[in-house]
């Protein structure tokens, strides 16, 4: 794609496309907050044209269109720029566009209804795997599976979904996703996170543990796993281990 001249002011630019402008607005306003460039648009067609002119670094997509199925826009979009991250909306109840839209190349996606703040987080998530934000060390996010970590707000979300955790419990989750499928002892974790190798500590790692599956994995499937003998490691469900 070309973008034409103008279009390029330093900002990235996310392409939002949903046919509901009280969405699309409160949508542009969180892009903007955000320090990025929306470009709003309300059907496929239009978010074809917009792609083409101005090249948008990352496009939120509403699977449900008036025109043009979102999955049909999903691949149009693929075919012409294959590296573009591509952040797809459904409802609750669509999970044959969640599926269609990951088998066809969408990066990730929400549900509706979601808060603002988790479609920022994983949009930054996307831009930045694509080389299109640079990470700052004083706001990094990480995004494992459907998780979502963000240190500097020190907010966490799963599927969507705010979990609230205790200054400790959020230094141990940050420490499990800083290391994703690594199997961390004990020992490990009572130093980086208690900085401690103190008698017991192997019960209070123990409890913390099991106080972050009960939040993190509680009706969904589990990340958090022990390994016997080992130790502990987090690790995203697709993985299927």
């Amino acid at each position: 794609m070309t973008a034409t001249p103008g279009y390029r002011d330093g900002r990235v630019r996310v392409l939002i496309v949903d046919d509901e402008p009280a969405l699309t607005e409160v949508l542009s306003v969180a892009v903007t907050e955000a320090g990025w460039r929306p470009y709003p648009v309300p059907d496929g067609h239009s978010a074809l044209r917009e792609a083409r002119r101005s090249a948008p670094h990352a496009v939120v997509l509403d699977g449900m269109l008036p025109d043009l199925d979102g999955i049909q826009v999903l691949r149009r979009l693929r075919y012409e720029n294959p590296g573009l991250p591509v952040l797809m909306l459904t409802g609750r109840d669509a999970v044959e566009h969640r599926l269609d839209g990951l088998e066809n190349g969408a990066d990730d996606y929400v549900t509706k209804p979601f808060s603002l703040q988790e479609v920022v987080l994983r949009l930054r998530g996307l831009l930045r795997r694509s080389g299109a934000e640079r990470v700052r060390a004083d706001d990094s996010v990480r995004v494992l599976g459907d998780l979502v970590v963000a240190a500097e707000s020190r907010e966490v979300h799963r599927a969507g979904a705010s979990v609230a955790l205790t200054a400790k419990e959020f230094d141990l989750l940050s420490l499990l996703v800083e290391h994703p499928r690594q199997v961390l002892s004990k020992a490990q974790i009572l130093d980086r996170v208690w900085s401690s190798s103190f008698d017991g500590g192997g019960n209070l790692v123990e409890v913390y543990i099991s106080s972050l599956r009960r939040k993190i994995d509680r009706g969904r499937a589990p990340m958090i796993h022990t390994v016997r003998g080992l130790g502990y490691a987090i690790r995203p469900v697709e993985d299927g281990r």
